[in-house]
């Protein structure tokens, strides 16, 4: 845990400098495939610094997130598996120093594919599941390339960019509420934007 906070930290000083947005989006880009600190504590802070960029910030990070998302498609298709059909080494190293990244979560993630194929991604790319965990499995498991860019898109835009409204729209009045309850507004959200989508496909 002392190495994830001085991570989250080293992640926070980047708003205090001339680099920030370039910081948001490696962060962004590389928490999509193997970076364990989420980009949304930067997000904010850079927001926060500069309320006029808010959406700016936030276009920046969906677009890196997407890109990142890409490169653990390509990670999982063409790294994954070694000739045997077995976890590569590539693999293994991802189980043995990638926290959050096991491969029970691996196979339990597969199970939703099963059930749920891309519509899992909506609920990856804008819950706190981690999103790489998804990406990865997404390639390893064959998963269409278009619906998965589409989820991913759709799902990370409105993940930052919501964060980025209430930064913008309440500022340091809603940080501490965002810290404590995003995680259920994003699962309340994803809900609603998954439920919707059943609707559609049901009704026509």
């Amino acid at each position: 845990m002392s190495i994830l906070r001085k991570l989250y930290d080293w992640v926070l000083h980047w708003a205090k400098t001339p680099y920030g947005a370039v910081a948001l989006f490696v962060l962004a880009f590389a928490e999509s495939s193997f970076f364990p600190i989420p980009p949304d504590a930067l997000l904010i802070a850079l927001v926060l610094g500069a309320r006029n960029k808010a959406f700016k910030f936030a276009l920046n990070c969906t677009a890196a997130s997407v890109l990142g998302a890409l490169l653990g498609y390509a990670l999982g298709h063409y790294l994954w598996w070694n000739s045997s059909n077995e976890f590569s080494t590539v693999a293994m190293f991802f189980f043995n120093n990638i926290p959050g990244f096991t491969e029970k979560i691996f196979y339990d993630v597969k199970t939703l594919y099963d059930e749920w194929n891309f519509w899992i991604i909506f609920t990856a790319g804008f819950t706190p599941i981690p999103y790489k965990v998804f990406t990865i499995s997404g390639g390893a498991f064959d998963i269409n390339i278009v619906l998965f860019v589409l989820a991913s898109i759709v799902s990370r835009a409105g993940r930052f960019f919501l964060v980025a409204f209430l930064i913008w729209k309440f500022g340091d009045q809603i940080k501490g509420f965002i810290d404590k309850y995003f995680n259920w507004l994003a699962i309340a959200f994803t809900i609603l934007l998954v439920g919707g989508f059943v609707v559609i496909k049901y009704i026509f």
